[in-house]
């Protein structure tokens, strides 16, 4: 993977996509990051060579700053992994046209928009090293659904739907494929009622962490024969 040109993640400054780039540079790859926050995340990943930019995907606007960004700056890429995310639910009081509107932005919108206007730079990439992936990172719900997540698990599986359509646009030269992750760590706030009940939902009752998931991207990076595939990281709870 260290010939690859580079890899963007989106939403990168915590948790999972945190995990990722600090993986993937450990490897050697050359990684640009996005972020909406500034965290202590994002610092690390500076401080670590990463590129780092600001981009705030629950507009319009704000996908095609970034979008401008990375042509202006870049002519080959070698992968990119759409881990920026939304958790809102129709419980927290927030109107539903505007909820399903976010949601969609965020998680549909902003990776179809990316993927049409990186794919010179992604077959560029493949040119150069014969690698290029794209990486969707949907959910569990998208295939089951929520009750209280009705807009969230709506817009995963369009995600999900968006890894078939742009796996056969984009092949053979770029892979294109997803995870589908359901509980890979809690939250500091959780409480241990919470915590008990999510484990109980699965066969395997455990949350693996972040690890999980960035196994799961390096397994993709690696693979030379799977496309338009969901790697499923649920703890069996699909039969629970």
């Amino acid at each position: 993977m260290t010939s690859r040109k580079p890899i963007i993640i989106t939403g990168a400054g915590q948790r999972l996509g945190l995990a990722c780039a600090k993986a993937l540079i450990a490897q050697g790859n050359e990684v640009i990051i996005t972020y909406r926050t500034e965290r202590k995340g994002v610092a690390e990943l500076k401080a670590l060579g990463a590129h780092c930019i600001q981009a705030d995907f629950s507009s319009v606007a704000g996908v095609e700053s970034f979008v401008s960004a990375i042509l202006h700056q870049y002519s080959a890429l070698g992968g990119i992994i759409h881990n920026a995310s939304e958790w809102l639910s129709e419980t927290e009081g927030e109107d539903s046209a505007v909820l399903m509107e976010k949601m969609w932005q965020v998680h549909v919108f902003a990776p179809y928009r990316l993927n049409l206007a990186f794919e010179p730079l992604l077959l560029a990439g493949y040119e150069v090293s014969g690698y290029a992936d794209i990486i969707h990172m949907t959910d569990f719900v998208a295939e089951k659904g929520s009750d209280k997540h009705i807009a969230y698990a709506a817009s995963k599986a369009g995600l999900a739907n968006l890894t078939h359509s742009f796996s056969k646009r984009f092949a053979p030269q770029v892979k294109v494929n997803a995870i589908a992750p359901s509980l890979l760590m809690f939250n500091n706030d959780d409480d241990e009622e919470y915590r008990q009940k999510a484990l109980s939902k699965s066969l395997l009752r455990k949350s693996p962490g972040e690890q999980e998931g960035v196994l799961a991207v390096q397994y993709i990076l690696s693979s030379q024969y799977m496309t338009g595939r969901t790697l499923s990281l649920d703890g069996g709870r699909h039969l629970a």
